[in-house]
């Protein structure tokens, strides 16, 4: 089981009350949803998501026992709404979003997300679903690779690493994330710096193969739309990109009213609105940082759901 990060500071910035119905929709292996039970009992019910069915196997060891209150669905967040209305809620009091890969997902060779220990060039965490990341390797034009791994990577090198991959790829299709990770690691001249030269291609990969940029913009609507009047979101972040994909949505859902030149004023942003609970995202103790490497990128942004009010 990996600790949980930033959990205080999570569960204190979703106001978890007694009675309340909350939404965990990445709840690998149970870490935060164990606290939010915690706190909404007696009475309180959670709806716990995810699309890795090995992490949900986990959550429901671990959630045990809150078994009445606890409700379990295979499905990518974005799918949110249909199993909170199947469930018979109209609203919920709060939803949590955990992104980014689970340490046991990377310390699993068989999953295929990790460089640091060979194994099949997979990535997928619902592996009953789509195309893997051997698929893209191996049949991605040149062109269209360097796009992915600079968009979602960030990774300056990406036209070099692009050309060295598809002229791999024409004496032998890749198959593990051993050979992906040589063949990045010799085009960008071996490890010179803190990470590994092949972090950011791996990084690009998986949030290709996922779909991870679509399924925050699909997940946080849904998760607005259901929250009632005072509800909460809170939403970790581990790197750049989807921090900045988290921020872009959350802001155009904070809005403003513009002053009209004829008196009275409009608003200005997406429905529903939201009011931010931190002023800037928190970041994780230098304490948790170090005790906890996976806590040392973490970013956590809270916002609550606000009624409209007519100009």
């Amino acid at each position: 089981m990996h600790k949980p990060v930033m959990l205080e500071e999570t569960i204190a910035g979703l106001n978890v009350q007694p009675g309340g119905r909350y939404v965990d929709a990445t709840v690998g292996d149970g870490g935060h949803a164990c606290e939010i039970l915690r706190r909404a009992m007696p009475d309180g019910a959670l709806l716990a998501l995810d699309r890795d069915q090995e992490a949900l196997s986990q959550a429901q060891q671990r959630l045990a026992e809150w078994k009445t209150s606890t409700f379990f669905a295979h499905a990518p967040f974005s799918a949110m709404e249909q199993h909170v209305r199947a469930l018979g809620w109209t609203d919920v009091d709060g939803v949590l979003f955990d992104l980014g890969v689970r340490s046991y997902q990377l310390d699993t060779p068989a999953r295929g997300f990790s460089f640091m220990r060979s194994g099949p060039l997979d990535m997928r965490m619902d592996a009953t679903q789509g195309p893997t990341a051997a698929d893209l390797v191996n049949t991605l034009p040149e062109q269209d690779l360097a796009a992915l791994i600079y968009k979602l990577g960030e990774e300056p090198g990406s036209r070099r690493i692009a050309r060295a991959i598809v002229a791999a790829r024409e004496t032998k299709p890749f198959e593990t994330t051993g050979e992906l990770a040589a063949v990045v690691e010799q085009c960008l001249g071996g490890r010179r710096a803190k990470i590994h030269p092949a972090t950011r291609t791996f990084m690009a990969l998986r949030m290709a193969v996922n779909r991870e940029l679509e399924e925050i913009a699909g997940g946080l609507e849904a998760a607005l739309a259901l929250l009632r009047p005072g509800g909460r979101m809170a939403v970790i972040t581990f790197h750049s990109v989807e921090d900045r994909e988290v921020k872009r949505r959350l802001r155009a859902h904070e809005g403003k009213n513009e002053s009209l030149q004829a008196g009275g004023s409009v608003w200005r942003g997406a429905m529903p609105r939201v009011r931010r609970v931190l002023r800037k995202a928190l970041a994780a103790s230098k304490e948790e940082a170090r005790a906890n490497p996976r806590a040392r990128s973490a970013k956590l942004r809270v916002v609550e759901r606000i009624e409209y009010e007519a100009a």
